[in-house]
């Protein structure tokens, strides 16, 4: 029995060596080293090289700035393993990772290095509030895409300040981080058909910031052609954590905490360039004294976001107010697939049971969206608070009692009515084909939203949907082929990646159900539970409610 056991064992250790075998591929840099890796679901396996820079180190004199073109290498470089991940703080965790700013790199995933027929490309955007998150596997593998087919490339980015402080200035304009999306795209374009790609068929697919990321690409004529459909999960540009107010005043504020009191760019610029990277974490200068108490709360007040800038010149990202561009469908012609989940603040209930609510309750400004706020003087800011407050609490206290209602507000001010007046918009011209979608299903993979069955809060939380999507490493989470959770994996891949090849989530009906196209007359989308159920207009009283409110304080929204 013992020399059967030894044998099965060396046996497996020969498959494993031979399923890992080490790969050599050229792109424009050099040539890389990959693996071949087998699936995580052991059916199959793919290609993988991690770790490939696709611009220049942004350090020194770069720090800030908009990325370099790459260096290129001589010999075969490691694609084995992935790069630093880019200095960050996670608003979830709490942690500062200080890192490498040496942290531009790309990691694309194929089936198969000699295809048919090209392949389409899935290029995944990360979350994590423009200051935390990685493309690595630990939370991004590809291994529930890669059996439809589909290359799939994560990226890392810049993040924070070094990604998106701006100086208001033609060197610092801001919106770094979004520029080494750009930089990766056109990398993308130069290079995927060495993994056998098609430069043609590139859908880029984001959560939360992410998803706010790749509607701004979609404003931006600098991604112009390097994309033909967009996936967004969770964020828009129009979400009121998305777009930095005042940011050219930021820098200022910050190196005054930093121990310089200036207010000559040049210096200012120089002395951030030097000061090392702890220093610049988990930094979020406030303008205004309430600005201090919204930065301690999840989903508000992110400082270091992308921005608006002044100068047009062919390398600005962005030149005009989001709302405006599509206002003025001035936008990229791109299909359109965009939706949310029904739980989606459950990700912080932690946190809103332990401080949040007290705050909401004592201070009246804190239930007002920011950009209310910041265009509002403060007697219009306690009419509309008491408004709000009114529609989601009635005469209650804010408090554990009434976590559902807490979680409601939540979930419309923070996703929905911005998510749904941001696809709106685009059905004024039709340019385009857009899906929409509410993820409803309820399984044991909605592991951010494990507390919320203490309220009989159920469905899938920020950040859930992504684990049907992406097998997480790090959270080590069990999965069987004869599991709801395993089929549910199975239809979500499956309409995402239908998207990417057909620009349909359906291409042909699938569980007797065909996807719609979402208009602006009859507004159908597809609830996706066990399974999916056509219906009409997303959370319309949702979008009825908050219309109403920015038009009480004279707002177009």
């Amino acid at each position: 029995m013992y020399q059967l056991s030894a044998a099965v064992t060396l046996f497996r250790a020969y498959l494993h060596e031979l399923m890992t075998k080490e790969v050599l591929l050229k792109v424009s840099e050099g040539w890389l080293q990959g693996q071949k890796l087998p699936l995580v679901t052991g059916d199959g396996y793919y290609y993988a090289f991690k770790g490939i820079p696709y611009a220049a180190p942004p350090v020194g004199k770069l720090r800030f700035k908009a990325p370099e073109p790459p260096l290129p290498w001589s010999g075969v470089r490691n694609a084995r393993d992935h790069g630093p991940i880019c200095p960050q703080y996670s608003d979830l965790t709490k942690e500062s990772t200080p890192n490498s700013e040496d942290c531009l790199f790309i990691n694309v995933y194929t089936p198969t290095l000699e295809p048919s027929a090209s392949l389409p490309i899935l290029v995944y955007i990360h979350g994590g509030a423009f200051s935390g998150g990685s493309g690595n596997d630990d939370m991004y593998g590809p291994d529930f895409l890669i059996p439809h087919a589909v290359i799939v490339v994560t990226i890392n980015y810049r993040l924070g300040a070094f990604g998106f402080l701006c100086m208001d200035t033609e060197d610092v304009p801001g919106n770094a981080g979004l520029k080494d999306q750009v930089a990766a795209l056109q990398w993308i374009q130069r290079n995927i058909k060495n993994f056998g790609g098609d430069p043609k068929r590139v859908t880029t697919i984001g959560q939360s910031a992410g998803a706010a990321s790749i509607g701004l690409h979609v404003m931006s004529p600098m991604s112009k052609g390097l994309f033909q459909r967009a996936i967004m999960m969770s964020g828009s540009p129009f979400c009121d954590w998305a777009i930095s107010y005042k940011p050219e005043l930021r820098p200022y504020i910050l190196v005054k905490e930093l121990g310089l009191d200036s207010q000559d760019p040049d210096t200012v610029l120089e002395f951030l360039q030097s000061v090392p990277v702890e220093k610049l974490l988990n930094k979020y200068p406030p303008l205004f004294g309430f600005e201090e108490l919204l930065n301690s709360s999840l989903f508000r007040m992110f400082h270091f976001s992308p921005v608006v800038e002044k100068f047009s010149t062919p390398n600005n990202f962005l030149t005009q107010d989001p709302y405006k561009s599509l206002k003025l469908n001035n936008v990229n012609k791109v299909d359109i697939l965009i939706g949310y989940t029904n739980q989606e603040l459950l990700l912080v209930l932690k946190q809103i049971l332990e401080s949040k609510m007290k705050m909401e309750n004592k201070y009246p400004e804190m239930i007002v969206p920011e950009k209310i706020l910041h265009s509002i003087n403060p007697n219009m800011v306690l009419k509309v608070a008491k408004k709000i407050r009114n529609h989601y609490f009635g005469n209650d206290s804010i408090n554990v009692n009434n976590v559902k209602d807490f979680i409601r507000y939540g979930n419309d001010f923070f996703f929905y009515y911005d998510i749904n007046r941001f696809i709106n918009k685009f059905t004024d011209f039709n340019s385009s084909r857009y899906y929409f979608y509410k993820l409803s299903c309820e399984s044991n993979r909605n592991y951010y939203a494990r507390d919320g069955a203490s309220f009989e809060l159920y469905g899938p939380a920020h950040m859930d949907d992504l684990l049907y999507l992406f097998h997480a490493n790090a959270l080590n989470m069990t999965l069987s082929k004869e599991s709801k959770e395993y089929e549910l994996i199975r239809l979500l891949t499956t309409l995402f990646t239908n998207f990417a090849k057909y620009g349909t989530p359906t291409p042909q009906l699938y569980q007797d159900v065909f996807w719609p196209e979402y208009d602006g007359k009859t507004k159908k989308y597809m609830n996706v539970k066990n399974s999916l159920i056509p219906s009409e207009r997303p959370d319309e009283e949702v979008v009825d409610f908050w219309k109403e409110v920015f038009e009480y304080v004279g707002m177009e929204y």
